[in-house]
């Protein structure tokens, strides 16, 4: 097939690398893709000037920003000035892929020409910072969908009336996230990723730790984030941070935990989690994205959403656990993400796809949600 996938703006975000790994192993299965994208729009006069009266100086955007697109032999383009994608920007395709709301708009402007219509969703982008209105309009698009969690499936058919929704699960790249078995640390250590953002929960997961802290005293604080902590997030006097570490040495971070927090309200997939336990680190999250079907069978800890005081209970749990029997939990980790690969995850996708183009010709695809995560064969584990 010849697949076009139109991003918002390349940056380091976890959503962006999930659809740079489709794209190339999509070309390395032999289809002919192609990725355009938009640059940063540049500030008005009135938002620069707004910065500078505020304190907060003149507000710059990168020219050559990092990405995940690099040196994968996957064709990609920017256009030349942030607008939306039109005809004149993309080849005539099977398949044409959105994988924002934003660019959903664009997409479904497109001429048949450019391909059958998919739209890529890995979140529910209902957010106070967004236009409400319009991305949940994006959801009503005749678009096939294609996303990466059971919740998603369920919110397309509860809530926006899909009942044909394919889902493809993203999976871990284990020769980017690895481990060798170890014990226990030293000193108590809990991890997690540091966020301003609110839905990310990061105010949740400090308050466990802070409660956690006043029994177990010497317990450790590992983080790393895109941003400096801001004062009203503050983090723990003793706690290692680290501010956009090399993709390589993420593993180093969630290797040195005896658990990873994920205390998120709200959660599109979640890939810290997968992330996490293929570095054979358990992890105590919210049930939010695919949390719930990832940590059954004894994986982890699912705690309820915006209680700190349960969090830290599970974070209490894990440390007081006998070595052998958190070695137990992290090779249960461990082995449940590592039997689901990215061949797999894109084999699903792909079958998406296909359902893409025989809806735009018109045939009735019966399409099965799959989630991996939540196999029989992982039932059997400790639980």
């Amino acid at each position: 097939m010849k697949i076009t996938f139109v991003l918002p703006t390349l940056c380091l975000t976890g959503g962006i690398r999930v659809i740079s790994i489709f794209a190339e192993r999509l070309r390395k299965r032999g289809h002919e893709v192609f990725v355009i994208s938009v640059p940063h729009a540049k500030p008005s006069m009135r938002q620069q000037v707004k910065s500078l009266l505020r304190g907060r100086g003149w507000i710059s955007t990168p020219e050559n920003e990092p990405s995940f697109f690099e040196n994968l032999g996957v064709e990609n383009k920017i256009t030349d000035r942030y607008r939306p994608v039109e005809d004149k920007d993309v080849p005539d395709a099977d398949v044409v892929v959105a994988t924002w709301w934003e660019t959903a708009e664009w997409v479904e402007k497109l001429s048949n020409s450019k391909g059958a219509k998919a739209y890529f969703l890995q979140h529910h982008e209902v957010f106070d910072y967004l236009p409400q209105g319009r991305v949940e309009a994006t959801w009503r698009l005749p678009m096939h969908k294609i996303t990466i969690s059971q919740w998603l499936v369920d919110l397309a058919q509860t809530k926006y009336g899909d009942s044909q929704v394919s889902l493809a699960p993203p999976s871990v790249d284990t020769k980017q996230f690895y481990a060798c078995p170890r014990q226990k640390q030293s000193v108590p250590t809990i991890g997690m990723m540091y966020s301003t953002i609110h839905w990310k929960g990061t105010d949740i997961a400090l308050k466990a730790f802070s409660l956690a802290a006043e029994t177990i005293p010497n317990l450790r604080l590992v983080a790393f984030g895109s941003d400096a902590p801001s004062p009203e997030l503050p983090l723990p006097a003793n706690a290692e941070y680290v501010i956009q570490p090399d993709q390589d040495k993420i593993k180093d971070y969630y290797s040195k935990c005896d658990a990873w927090l994920l205390a998120s309200r709200s959660e599109g997939f979640g890939l810290p989690i997968i992330e996490a336990m293929a570095c054979r680190t358990p992890v105590i999250s919210t049930p939010a994205g695919a949390a719930p079907e990832i940590l059954s069978g004894g994986t982890g800890i699912l705690v309820r959403f915006e209680d700190p005081e349960e969090m830290a209970k599970a974070i209490e749990y894990i440390c007081h656990l006998p070595n052998s029997e958190w070695q137990a939990i992290s090779q249960a980790a461990y082995t449940k993400v590592v039997n689901y690969t990215w061949e797999d995850a894109t084999e699903h996708f792909e079958a998406g796809l296909k359902v893409a183009v025989d809806k735009s010709q018109q045939r009735d695809v019966n399409v099965v949600s799959f989630s991996p995560y939540a196999a029989p064969e992982y039932a059997g584990l400790p639980r």
